[in-house]
Parts: C-alpha cells; sequence; structure tokens
C-alpha cells in the first residue's frame, strides 16, 4: 500500500478553522493568516472555502505571482476579475455596478475596453479602488462572499494598497477578506510588514499565525498519508526529521510507506529530490515551467517546449500524479512555490538565460498566449533574466506605459527605473522607446510622487534637473523644482520652500505660462505654513492673474482658495466662498468642489456655526466618496465632520467618524488633528490613558501649521494638566507663546491660552505663576477676536486669568457660558456653569450656585463627562444640594472587583493580566462586562463611577 501525497484530513487546525468560520458569520472583516513555507496555509484555506461554498458562500480566490522584482500589478484582483467575468459574462458583472463604471475595470482587464484615458492620475487610481469594492459588496449583499488573497508577500505596491483600501473600508455587507503571507520571507524591511502592522490596528481585522505541527499531530498526519497505522518508530523518526513542518512530513514519506532514505538536509534538497523520482522527460519540463512563475498556463508551455498538446500532456502526467504540480484552470501550478524556486535556482547560467530567452520569443511570436495585461511586464522580466539589455528596455518602457494606465504608479516607476539602469547599455535607447532619457527621468519623477515614493521622487527630479539645466529648458526645470519643491514639504525637509521660490522665479512674467501659475500656487500653498501670510498673498494674487489672463478656471479657482486661507475672516468672508464654489460648479469640473468643502466646513466651525459646518463636510465627504477620493479628501474632510461633531457634544458620532478616518491610514498631515480631536474626547471623559495613546501619534507632525501644531499642543497642556503636572501644561503652552504669527493664529492660540491661565493657576511656585501668567496675557493682548467662537475663548480667558490672579467673577463665568450656549457648545458651557456655581458660592450665594449646577449637571450627565460630573457633585454637596440620588451597586464578581481596582489604577489590560495572572484575553473579558454592569462607556468612567459607589 502506497503513502498518499496529501492527507485527506486536515490535521491540527480545528481551532483556525473555527475562527475563520466565525469571521465569516461576523463579516464584514478580514483574516491575516501567516506561516512559514509549508506549514499549510493553503490547505487550511482549501478546507474552509470549500465548507463555505457549501453553506452557500461565494468565494473568489487571487493569487500574487513572483516574477522576479517586478511583480504584476494588481495580478490578484485580475485573476479574480477573471473568473467573475468567466462565471457571469462581462454583462453580468457589470450588472452590479453604477452604470457606466466598468470602464473604469479596463484598468485590470482588457475585456472591459480601453481606459479613458493613458495619464492616469491619483484621483483614477483612488476611483478604481471604489470600484472594486463596490463589486465585492454588491456580491455579498447577494450572498456571504469570501474573497482570498493567497501569497502576499509576493504582492506588488498597488496590489498591497488596493488591499489595505477593501479591508480598511468594507462597510455592513458580509464581506469576508482572507489574506495569506509567509512568515519567513517578510524580512526586516520587507514592505509587507509595515501594512500588517498597520492592518493589525483595524477593528475589524484578526490576525493567526500556523506554528508547526505538534508531535501528536505529526501522527495523525502520517496516519492520513498511510491510510493506516504508520509502522512502529516511523512516527518519531518524521517527527525528528520533518519538524512539525507539514512539507517536511509529506516529502520525507515515500510512496511505500517508508522513511526516504538518504535525504538532504534542507528543504530544498528534499522538494527537488521529489522531483527527481519523476522522468528525466517530466523533470526536464518542469526546469522549462519553473522559468514561466508558479502558474504557467497550457499554452504558453506548449509553445516554449515545442511539443503538442498530447505530448505535453503525456511529459506532465508523472508530475500531477506525484503531486509536483496540481491542474489549474488551463494551466499548471507548482504544488508549492518552493518547488519553482528550487527548481529555478538549480539552473546553470546558460540554461537560466536560454530559457527565458525562449519564453520571450515565444511570447512575442504569440502574444495571446498571456493576457494583454500581462505582457510586457512579462516580456520585461524575461528579456532582464535573458539579460538581454536592449529588448529589456523596450519591453520596460511598454510595461510602464500599462501600468501608468493601471494607475499602477509603483510597478510603473519599477519599470522606468529598469529603463533607466539600461540606458547606457544600449546605444540607441533614444531610437528604441521614442524618447530620450531626460523624458523617461519626468515620467519617473511623476510615478515616484503619486507612488508616494518621495526620498526616490526627490533623487529622480535632481537628476531630471541637471539634464534640464543642460539642455537650457526653464519651463520643465520649473516644473522639476515645483515637483520636487511638494515631494520635500512632504518629507519635512525645511529646503521645500527654496525649491518652490526657485520654480516660481525660473520663469518671467510675460508671456503668463500655466506652469509659471501652478508653481506660484504652491508656493502660496505651502509657504504660508512656514513663512507667515504676505509670501502667500502675493504668490497667490499673481496666479491668480496669470489664471484669469488664460483663461484656466480650475487654476483660478486654486488661486481663490488660496487667497481665501491666507488670512481668513471669521466676521466675514464666507460670501467669497460662495462666489468661488460658483465658478467651480460653472466651469464643469466638480473636484474643485471638494478643496471648497474643506475651506467652506472649516470658515464655518471656525465661526461657531457647528451644525451647518457639520452638513457641508458630510456633503463633502459624500462628494469624495463619488469621486473615488475617499482615501485622501474623504479623510481631510473627516476632520472638518468631526471636529463640529466633538463642538456640539455628539462624540459617540465624532468618535466613529475619526475611527473610520483612521482605519484608512490617511497621511501623517491628516492623522495629527484626528489624533488631537479623539484624544480630547477620551479626555473629557476621564480616559487619561487613551488620551495619552492618541497624543504620541500627534506630535508626529508638529512644525507645519497652527491648525496641527497648536491643536497637538492644546491636547498636550490639557492632559498634563489633568494630569496633576500644571508645569509641563505649561511648557507646551509655550510652544504656542514662541510662535505667533502662524495662519490662523487666533482661532487655534485662544484655546491653548484658556488653558494655560487655568495651569498658571495651579502652579504651586507662585513667583514662577505670576511669570507665566505675564507671558500668555502678552500673547493674547496681541491676538484679533474675529466671530462668536473666538469670542466665546476670549470671554474664557478673561474668566480663567482672573481666577489665576486670584479673583472669583461669577459675572464673568456666567458670560463665558452665555456665550458657549449661544454657538451650541455644551461641555464648555457646563465647565463655565460650574466655574460661575463655584464663585457663587464663594460669595456665599447657594441658591444662584445651585441653579447653575443643575444645568451643568444636566449638560455633564448627556456628555458623559465623567471629570465634570464629578465635579459638579462635589461642589453640589458644598452648596447643601446633597450628593446625587445613589445608584445601586453593581453586581460585580470578586474577579471582576479586583480587575475594577486596577482599572482604576490607569492599568492596561496586559498589565492587568500579569497582575493577576491571567490572559490579556480574559483581563479584556473582564474590562468589557465591568463596562457594561456600570454602563460606562469608558475605563476612565468606570473609574470614576466605581469612585463614586465606593467599590475601590
Amino acid at each position: 500500500m502506497s503513502a498518499r501525497s496529501v492527507s485527506p484530513v486536515l490535521v491540527g487546525r480545528s481551532a483556525e478553522l473555527r475562527m475563520l468560520e466565525t469571521a465569516l458569520g461576523e463579516a464584514p472583516g478580514a483574516v491575516l493568516v501567516g506561516g512559514e513555507a509549508g506549514v499549510g496555509k493553503t490547505r487550511l484555506l482549501r478546507h474552509f472555502t470549500d465548507r463555505a461554498a457549501a453553506a452557500g458562500a461565494r468565494v473568489l480566490v487571487g493569487g500574487c505571482l513572483e516574477l522576479g522584482s517586478d511583480g504584476l500589478p494588481f495580478a490578484p484582483f485580475t485573476a479574480v476579475l477573471r473568473g467573475l467575468v468567466r462565471e457571469t459574462g462581462i454583462d453580468g458583472v457589470a450588472g452590479l455596478l453604477p452604470r457606466s463604471a466598468t470602464a473604469g475595470l479596463a484598468r485590470l482587464l482588457p475585456e472591459f475596453g480601453e481606459p479613458e484615458s493613458d495619464a492616469a492620475s491619483g484621483e483614477d487610481r483612488a476611483r478604481l479602488f471604489e470600484l472594486v469594492l463596490t463589486l465585492l459588496e454588491r456580491l455579498a449583499e447577494r450572498s456571504p462572499t469570501v474573497l482570498v488573497i493567497e501569497d502576499a508577500h509576493w504582492a506588488d505596491r498597488s496590489t498591497r494598497d488596493l488591499l489595505a483600501f477593501l479591508i480598511r473600508n468594507s462597510g455592513t455587507a458580509p464581506l469576508l477578506i482572507v489574506v495569506t503571507y509567509r512568515t519567513d520571507e517578510l524580512h526586516r524591511t520587507h514592505p509587507l510588514r509595515r501594512l500588517l502592522a498597520e492592518l493589525d490596528r483595524v477593528e475589524r481585522v484578526r490576525r493567526v499565525e500556523l506554528t508547526r505541527l505538534t508531535r501528536g499531530e505529526v501522527a495523525d498526519l502520517v496516519r492520513g498519508l498511510l491510510d493506516r497505522e504508520p509502522p512502529a518508530g516511523l512516527v518519531e523518526r518524521v517527527w525528528e526529521r520533518g519538524e512539525g513542518n507539514p512539507l517536511f512530513v509529506e516529502a520525507l514519506l515515500a510512496r511505500d510507506g517508508s522513511l526516504a532514505c538518504a535525504l538532504p538536509e534542507s528543504l530544498r534538497d528534499l522538494l527537488l529530490a521529489a522531483v527527481q523520482k519523476l522522468p528525466e522527460e517530466t523533470q526536464e519540463t518542469l526546469r522549462l515551467a519553473s522559468a514561466g512563475g508558479t502558474r504557467i498556463e497550457h499554452a504558453l508551455l506548449a509553445a516554449v517546449s515545442g511539443m503538442d498538446d498530447t505530448a505535453l500532456t503525456r511529459v506532465l502526467r508523472p508530475a500531477v500524479e506525484g503531486n509536483v504540480l496540481v491542474v489549474d484552470g488551463d494551466g499548471y501550478a507548482f504544488r508549492h512555490a518552493l518547488i519553482r524556486e528550487a527548481l529555478h535556482d538549480d539552473l546553470l547560467p546558460g540554461e537560466h538565460t536560454r530559457l527565458h530567452t525562449r519564453y520571450a520569443e515565444a511570447l512575442e511570436n504569440e502574444p495571446e498566449l498571456v493576457p494583454s495585461g500581462r505582457l510586457w511586464v512579462e516580456l520585461a522580466h524575461h528579456w532582464y533574466s535573458a539579460h538581454d539589455p536592449t529588448w529589456a528596455l523596450v519591453s520596460a518602457w511598454r510595461a510602464a506605459g500599462d501600468a501608468r494606465k493601471a494607475v499602477a504608479y509603483a510597478e510603473c516607476l519599477a519599470m522606468l527605473s529598469r529603463v533607466l539602469e539600461l540606458w547606457d547599455k544600449v546605444p540607441d535607447a533614444a531610437e528604441r522607446i521614442g524618447a530620450e532619457r531626460h523624458d523617461v527621468l519626468e515620467q519617473a519623477v511623476l510615478a515616484a510622487e503619486l507612488a508616494g515614493e518621495h526620498e526616490r521622487g526627490v533623487k529622480l527630479a535632481t537628476a531630471a534637473l541637471r539634464e534640464m539645466e543642460a539642455l537650457g529648458d526653464d519651463a520643465r526645470c520649473a516644473a522639476l523644482l515645483e515637483q520636487r519643491g511638494r515631494m520635500g514639504y512632504e518629507l519635512a525637509r525645511p529646503g521645500y520652500l527654496d525649491d518652490l521660490r526657485a520654480a516660481a522665479a525660473r520663469l518671467p512674467a510675460e508671456p503668463p505660462s500655466a506652469v509659471r501659475a501652478r508653481a506660484l500656487a504652491s508656493l502660496a500653498t505651502f509657504a504660508r505654513h512656514l513663512s507667515g501670510t504676505d509670501e502667500a498673498r502675493v504668490a497667490a494674487q499673481e496666479s491668480l492673474a496669470i489664471a484669469r489672463r488664460i483663461a484656466d478656471t480650475p487654476a483660478e479657482v486654486n488661486a481663490l482658495l488660496t487667497l481665501a486661507c491666507v488670512d481668513i475672516d471669521y466676521d466675514g468672508g464666507l460670501e467669497e466662498l460662495v462666489e468661488v464654489e460658483r465658478i467651480a460648479q460653472r466651469s464643469g469640473n466638480q473636484r474643485p468642489l471638494l478643496r471648497v468643502a474643506v475651506l467652506r466646513s472649516h470658515y464655518l466651525e471656525g465661526s461657531g456655526r457647528h451644525a451647518e459646518a457639520v452638513e457641508v463636510a458630510a456633503q463633502g465627504v459624500e462628494l469624495a466618496r463619488e469621486f473615488g477620493l475617499s482615501r485622501t479628501h474623504g479623510t481631510f474632510l473627516s476632520i472638518n465632520l468631526a471636529e463640529p461633531l466633538v463642538s456640539l457634544g455628539r462624540w459617540d458620532e465624532a468618535l466613529t467618524c475619526l475611527r473610520q478616518a483612521l482605519d484608512q491610514d490617511p497621511a501623517i498631515s491628516i492623522r495629527t488633528s484626528l489624533h488631537v480631536l479623539a484624544g480630547e474626547v477620551a479626555l473629557a471623559r476621564g480616559d487619561l490613558a487613551e488620551a495619552e495613546r492618541h497624543l504620541s501619534p500627534a506630535r508626529e507632525m508638529m512644525w507645519r501649521k497652527a491648525q496641527d501644531f497648536f491643536a497637538m499642543l492644546r491636547l498636550e497642556s490639557a492632559l498634563r494638566l489633568a494630569q496633576g503636572r500644571p508645569a509641563e501644561a505649561l511648557e507646551a503652552v509655550a510652544g504656542v507663546l514662541d510662535n505667533p504669527g502662524l495662519p490662523d493664529d487666533a482661532r487655534y492660540t485662544w484655546p491653548v491660552l484658556v488653558i494655560g491661565a487655568g495651569a498658571c493657576g495651579e502652579l504651586p511656585d507662585r513667583a514662577a505663576a505670576a511669570d507665566w501668567l505675564e507671558r500668555i496675557e502678552k500673547r493674547a493682548a496681541g491676538l484679533a477676536v474675529r466671530g462668536p467662537l473666538q469670542e466665546a475663548h476670549h470671554v474664557t480667558f478673561a474668566a480663567k486669568a482672573a481666577l489665576a490672579h486670584g479673583r472669583r467673577d461669577a459675572a464673568a463665568w456666567d458670560a463665558a457660558a452665555t456665550a458657549w450656549e449661544r454657538i451650541g457648545q455644551p461641555y464648555p458651557q457646563a465647565k463655565s456653569l460650574a466655574h460661575a456655581a463655584e464663585a457663587a458660592l464663594a460669595d456665599g450665594d447657594r441658591q444662584s450656585a445651585a441653579l447653575r449646577l443643575r444645568r451643568a449637571a444636566v449638560l455633564a450627565e448627556r456628555l458623559q463627562a465623567a471629570p465634570l460630573q464629578h465635579r459638579i457633585a462635589d461642589l453640589s454637596r458644598r452648596a447643601g444640594l446633597g450628593a446625587p440620588a445613589e445608584r445601586p451597586a453593581p453586581n460585580l464578581t470578586p474577579r471582576e472587583l479586583e480587575v475594577l481596582r486596577l482599572v482604576a489604577q490607569g492599568r492596561t489590560n496586559r498589565e492587568i493580566a500579569a497582575a493577576l495572572f491571567i490572559s490579556a484575553k480574559t483581563a479584556s473579558v473582564h474590562v468589557s462586562n465591568i463596562l457594561a454592569k456600570l454602563e460606562a462607556p469608558t475605563r476612565g468612567h468606570a473609574a470614576a463611577t466605581a469612585r463614586d459607589l465606593k467599590l475601590v
């Protein structure tokens, strides 16, 4: 009796299988499945998907391809789409999407036609991502859907970006995304490492790593392979040699059920030993197939081998029967990618060159042997591997064009870099591709910027500038300087302004040009962050004049909006924004409306018109979604949506908005404000640990602009004050005192000065407090007060400063409460009422104090602002109103009381687990039960409630 090549049962993976099935039942969500090569990821997924399909789920599978360092843009998604088309037809797929939207899929699959334009942009890429998400969610609405992406360690940049987008943005449809990857492939700098770490923080993502089998599980596997009880000692010998790797176990067992003898020590040798058992002509064909990749079409292998269908089938049959190859649709796949790697690595140098040349020649003679979207990238790979620089360069140039159409900018950059690498090896390179080297450099700069490869882009731009300088082409030099300046800004390099200034100065004012208008607009946009408003205003005005002279409406709208940003007047100025919006609408170009939405919602919030700001920002978020720009403009608008929600006291809505935006991994300039807002809500509810957690990433962007820098300082100073560290709070306030004159200064400075005045009142060193207060009042004296929001801060500052001087003024605090009530901000209104009540108590006016406290208590309770609630309760007792109505003590178990005491000390789940000798997961369950029993939304609120009830 011979051994089976694959066990008929799944061994040692029951827990992982249950987890996958649970994840499908709770979808949407994602599961990241890692493990070393041969550990059984594919087997686990096959069992899971078979059971899911039997239960009525749709299963979509796509694998990443290993093509040297080239990759293939969106390969797994192209495979999934091709399978859907094969199953339902073009019309069936089109029926799942909005009208006229299927043209966007042409960037993935030629069957959908040609892309709308060759010059793809960031917006086109974002729209493609949204389109794929829409397609998957529509499928999931019909039946639960499982999307499996295998071998993500080989994923190209574009595939990783699209995968991350889908995981972060899946809505409510039952869509489960399962991703497999080899952990032993993830070296320290592997790009998948960062993505996995980021996805770990997404709420609906589970991560599991398959480990090697135990000795008992190896015994079960051997039994399944032999289909009988193994001979004495066999399991032990297999266990010792195979070390629990299922692939090793399968390779170690000979077909007669004995332990293979004279086996090499490494996996590579084991895998080659399995191949060497096959007939010589089969081995030769497998070596040939190994040059074609992990999966190869039958027709392509036939063309390369020179065999007809019958002969090729005969030669490959032993490999299929021996489980070296498996039949996969119209082609073959190696049972394990390591088998292909071992075979390919075993090729002699001359053999390596000869085989890749045969592939390249076959593809050139019959391009239809591979899907059209793969032709040039495959040719580029094979000609490069065949050491033919001429055709490798030509193919890479064409592959770069295909990648650009597919909005796969990282892959486009890789191919353009290959062209540049080979340029000096091909004497007639320019004639071969119809472009000069400086043209290639320019395209590479653009691809690098769009791909977010700013370090590489700056180097390419510098190289391109040298060549353009030699040509004396001022317009192209100006464009490159502007690009280098923008990328320098993204890299936080202070010299970026020098590039932008040089770009604007490179071209004369006459004749007017679109390049100069763009350079001036970029200078105006970025200069205002560091150099103040004057330079930005002058640049924006000139950009506007040029745009109007050359009738460039998008440039005109951009210049008008930049001018509006330079010095916002919250007492007026909305009419100007409305007029800009009309101009954009008349132009027929809808994209400038996104920037209008950003600035208009920003203005409304800064004017204290919070409800209107919510409406405008929400419309902008929806517009960004329609344009396929949710990850960029949409997340930026989420700041402008969450901020007024926080102001209005709609904190739970704001937190949902912030969490969704952060899950999309926005740029650092966007993340800062998102973290600040989330941290301030946590602080107001008494969760100081959560506030601290948000402060750390908020500090990453300290130098850019007041909106980020001062907001971060606002959170830091408030948090330090809440922690009883007023001196450190004032050190944070110093960042605002020492940086006057930034754009939108007053709006972001006033709230920090209010905190600073409060910290002065709590500083034990009265001489130091007086010095600090003098500096703070001097800064306040130089600030403008524009609009009702700044007026509310101004009135509150006056009351705080008076308190720091030792004067309690109930009337001043009443004025502050009225100002906050007027613009609908319940939290500062409640705090002002509490201060007014405290001042009234000091004056002996218990009756009016009681009235203020009752109003404040209602607001604080609605907000679940635990620290403020405790302060109001304390003042109420002092006012003779008695303590708040006693709540019945919750029915906590002894263990839950132990956990609650540690929660009240600010311990994390991991720290609680260590203190009580339980697992972190068990600690998390206890904390969740405690929050539910105390009806507390946060750990801080639970701790405060426990103190009220004298549980701790």
